[in-house]
């Protein structure tokens, strides 16, 4: 049985541009400028962290409030609109047929990941379903991912961890897992490099076939 442990955006979902345009928004609305890389540092930290982030920027915000604003922005897309990645779902099936682990680490909140999923007709082939929230940290955090190859009770050298997010690919490899790097058009000036430190790089779900 082999346990796979799935990003969720960017690499089950095609919601980068949605996750990037309510990020942008909020700096826009409240006038703080930022780099051109600023995606690409967000995407990591998770709600609390891109909260402190921005208020760290110069965002004059409770970050509760700041949190809060982020979250109301997504739940209405990811609820109604933000779809699969080409293949996904067919191949998550597939998967779950053949006996293998399925679970998930995102940045991203329950409030916005679980309505997805669900819309999507996938939550339940995932064993486990899990936001950074729930870890108490990121997934800029080695120790977040031994923490879910404990959950899952397997070496965390035996779990294969698939993400788009070059920085997050870095920090599991750093962990022990084994991973595997996915494309994704936010994503794709960083592929040379996320094939670097990576064990396997794929361009379409149907390569896990």
């Amino acid at each position: 049985m082999q346990h796979y442990l799935f990003d969720f955006d960017g690499t089950l979902v095609d919601s980068m541009p949605t996750y990037a345009g309510v990020m942008l928004r909020i700096l826009e609305e409240n006038q703080i400028p930022y780099p051109e890389n600023i995606i690409k540092i967000i995407t990591p930290l998770g709600i609390p962290g891109t909260a402190q982030y921005f208020m760290d920027m110069g965002l004059k915000r409770p970050k509760e409030e700041i949190m809060d604003l982020m979250i109301s922005y997504m739940v209405e897309e990811y609820t109604h609109r933000v779809p699969a990645k080409e293949n996904v779902v067919e191949v998550l099936r597939q998967m779950k047929a053949r006996g293998d682990g399925l679970h998930v680490l995102t940045a991203s909140p329950h409030d916005t990941l679980d309505p997805c999923l669900k819309r999507l007709g996938i939550f339940d082939l995932f064993d486990n379903v899990w936001s950074c929230n729930d870890f108490g940290t990121t997934k800029a955090d080695p120790a977040i991912y031994r923490m879910a190859a404990e959950k899952i009770g397997v070496p965390v050298a035996e779990v294969i961890f698939l993400d788009d997010n070059f920085n997050a690919d870095k920090t599991a490899k750093a962990a022990g897992m084994r991973v595997y790097g996915v494309y994704d058009d936010s994503s794709a000036e960083y592929a040379e490099e996320i094939k670097a430190i990576t064990d396997r790089y794929i361009y379409n779900f149907t390569e896990l076939l």
